[in-house]
């Protein structure tokens, strides 16, 4: 047994206090560290919070010699237990590394847990330190005796995420499965009620998409959620996933009405972890079916991964009951909108995003929006597409072709030529060319069309200010007009502003917020603008003419579709 014990070293430092104790170490062992988190395509070096690494067997010091930057050797004599210590610096408030603070602990496994080459595949034993008076635990990893909890090797040691801390915590049991939902961090008067139903909710309708009347292929899970001022985001592990949230998003007693935009956005995260339970931790890419956490993985299928799961997740809200169609139909002309205003997708094919996540995706810059695409936004887009297309053609739709990819790839690796057969045995005929068009191409998506067969109208109106000189801007009182991007093609691009910069005033008015220019010009007309750029004044001039402006898309039931058109929309919306 590979044993592990996680002390709190000092809470005010963040830092915890990692032994590893090895029994029959080789002789000259080596041991490693992941460099990334699985599910999260970004090189880490979680080495980088790590001092004071030492070793010893029997009270008798060895010297900890380095391989590379995560990877060391031990020179050992004798069988005697191994036992290395170290220090890991635990302040990174993500879903991650880990985190510890006078409030509350996290820890990802992969950011804490050496690996004892050689032995990564026998079972492994995980002790905590005295935790603060009140603390609890909770974690998804199954616990043995005396209060220690086991794994069956190293891969599922990391892939049980710690919550340590106070929190509320609520249960709920789905096809005879327990789950259990754990929220730290929410202010007084969270409805911890409301959102444990429409977590079961939600539950319920991924358990049945996946296996009608089947039962899930885990026995418990575990959500863990962190409210915090601001935050968004998860991260999928094989029983649990590890959320983070803004307090304003969480559902308050009392609160009547409509779903706050950010309460539909935690449903949604909390639908999209959920149903990667199934696709990314079970279905996997072929190119990770064996995980190598010292080096990048690339793999060009991102776009059904996480693409796809971006697709189903609002639409099993939908289904849930949680939203209506209507609402629906507002968060996809949000990612129609966020493609469209995207120069990147006409330069960069989803599947070369999809490669290209460790390099671009991850480490976003003010250039990003023109060299790349979202391989969120685009796959959700194709995997609408797909659905709507298999479902034209026949009486099947993207679920079965979900369904049957679990039934024949959740034990091995999945590409593309198995997404494609999938969905031609859906189709009843070939979907190698649209499907190579949507996924390898750079055109534009046929969405208008397919979303106007399905009974949808499709409505265009002109963008705001920024959007129509092609910029992104972060505005506020006190920091007044920043620019974040500049659009590739654009009349500010153009003109010269560059990302960094601060406008000043238009035509000689001071401007706060870009649109209160709308008071005294017309983008159709050249104009005087006044920025500064590392500290000096410039005056730039916005040309009128160019390419046409872009433009935002509203979405929304046709109301009157043809036949057609409305028994599509019937079996994809039910309305």
């Amino acid at each position: 047994m590979v044993d592990y014990r996680v002390e709190i070293d000092d809470l005010n430092a963040h830092l915890y206090r990692v032994t590893l104790t090895l029994p029959q170490p080789a002789g000259l062992q080596e041991l490693s560290l992941a460099t990334w988190a699985p599910g999260s395509y970004l090189v880490r070096d979680f080495v980088r919070h790590v001092t004071g690494l030492k070793a010893h067997q029997g009270g008798q010091h060895r010297e900890v010699t380095s391989i590379d930057k995560s990877r060391w050797s031990v020179a050992c004599q004798g069988s005697r237990p191994l036992v290395v210590s170290m220090s890991v610096y635990a302040f990174d408030p993500s879903v991650r590394g880990a985190f510890l603070d006078g409030e509350r602990g996290f820890f990802n496994g992969s950011s804490l847990f050496l690996r004892a080459e050689g032995r990564e595949q026998q079972p492994h034993r995980l002790r905590l330190g005295r935790l603060p008076r009140g603390w609890a635990v909770a974690t998804s990893m199954r616990q043995g005796a005396e209060g220690a909890y086991e794994a069956d090797d190293h891969d599922e040691l990391i892939d049980h995420p710690f919550e340590l801390g106070r929190f509320w915590r609520g249960a709920f049991t789905v096809a005879g499965v327990p789950h259990e939902l754990v929220v730290s961090g929410a202010l007084p008067g969270f409805d911890g009620e409301r959102l444990l139903a429409d977590t079961r909710r939600i539950c319920e309708t991924e358990v049945a998409f996946w296996h009608r009347r089947g039962k899930p292929p885990f026995e418990r899970y575990l959500f863990l959620l962190q409210a915090r001022d601001e935050g968004y985001g998860g991260l999928e592990h094989r029983d649990s996933t590890a959320l983070v949230c803004a307090r304003r998003d969480l559902p308050r007693q009392g609160a009547a009405g409509e779903r706050s935009d950010g309460e539909v956005g935690l449903l949604g995260l909390i639908s999209h972890e959920y149903f990667h339970a199934w696709s990314v931790k079970r279905l996997r890419p072929a190119e990770h079916l064996r995980l190598d956490l010292q080096r990048e993985q690339p793999s060009r299928m991102l776009w059904f991964f996480e693409g796809f799961t971006a697709y189903y997740d609002d639409l099993l809200l939908c289904r849930a009951g949680l939203i209506d169609a209507a609402r629906y139909l507002r968060l996809v002309a949000r990612s129609v909108n966020t493609l469209r205003g995207t120069p990147g997708r006409l330069v960069q094919s989803v599947a070369q995003a999809s490669f290209d996540a460790w390099t671009r995706s991850y480490r976003a810059d003010e250039n990003t929006p023109n060299a790349t695409v979202s391989y969120y936004a685009k796959g959700a887009l194709v995997g609408l597409l797909c659905d709507l297309a298999v479902r034209e053609r026949g009486p099947h739709s993207l679920d079965d072709v979900m369904r049957r990819l679990w039934q024949r790839h959740r034990d091995g690796g999945l590409d593309e030529a198995g997404v494609e057969a999938a969905l031609s045995d859906a189709a009843g005929g070939p979907m190698t060319e649209p499907l190579h068009a949507w996924v390898h191409g750079i055109g534009e998506l046929p969405l208008q069309a397919a979303l106007e067969a399905a009974g949808v109208s499709w409505t265009e109106e002109p963008l705001p200010l920024a959007g129509r000189l092609g910029l992104r801007l972060s505005e506020a009182a006190l920091s007044g007009v920043q620019v974040r991007h500049v659009l590739r093609g654009g009349a500010a691009e153009r003109a010269g502003i560059a990302a960094g910069d601060e406008l000043l005033a238009i035509d000689g008015w001071r401007i706060r917020r870009l649109d209160d220019a709308r008071a005294w010009w017309s983008p159709a007309q050249p104009c005087e603008m006044l920025l500064v750029r590392d500290g000096r004044v410039r005056r730039v001039t916005l040309q009128a003419g160019g390419p046409a402006p872009p433009t935002t898309v509203s979405l929304a039931l046709a109301a009157a579709p043809t036949a057609d058109a409305l028994a599509l929309r019937r079996a994809w919306l039910g309305v």
